[in-house]
């Protein structure tokens, strides 16, 4: 279960500055009109502008996690509040602002924005699933179908996310960054 909860955006934000330290080099770039060039450009400048702003999201994005990390894989009438209490006091509130602050940023260049909204989507399903955690650990017993809801919306966001990794190196790669 533990596998299912935790979406490695960190990874993925490393692993895409991995990507973004190495730009490839073209032989063919002399040939290109110097319109191309400023359009490039500014796609580079944008590109880079929405991925630092993912990156500023990465402390709310840690602190849910490490917090996540720490939970017990197995939920028992035992360990529930404490499960509770972290989701309530330190995960919830982080993605919390981890989901208000992707919202806010509002790309200008089409491809990013279409990504972005696959990344707020993802954010936004995942934090569901931590809701219906909670939900399902808020009672003395513990509530197995939320839990279960839980899990499918964490599984969802999940997919979302990989889709929205996948989309973002493409995207890389089109500027002609290297993976």
């Amino acid at each position: 279960m533990k596998k299912s909860w935790i979406i490695s955006l960190i990874t993925s934000f490393v692993l895409l500055g991995g990507v973004l330290l190495s730009p490839a080099t073209s032989a063919d770039a002399a040939k290109v009109a110097t319109s191309t060039y400023s359009d490039l450009d500014q796609s580079y400048a944008e590109f880079k502008e929405y991925t630092n702003q993912l990156f500023a999201l990465e402390t709310y994005e840690a602190k849910a996690f490490t917090a996540l990390e720490s939970i017990d894989t197995q939920v028992t009438s035992t360990n529930r509040k404490s499960m509770y209490l972290k989701l309530t006091n330190t995960v919830i509130p982080n993605y919390t602002k981890l989901v208000s602050k992707a919202k806010q940023i509002k790309p200008t260049n089409p491809q990013i924005k279409k990504i972005h909204a696959t990344f707020v989507k993802a954010s936004y399903t995942q934090l569901e699933g931590y809701l219906l955690y909670q939900k399902a650990v808020s009672k003395n017993k513990v509530n197995y179908t939320l839990l279960k809801q839980g899990n499918a919306k964490v599984n969802t966001a999940s997919v979302l996310m990989d889709q929205c990794e996948q989309q973002l190196y493409a995207y890389a790669r089109s500027l002609g960054y290297d993976s």
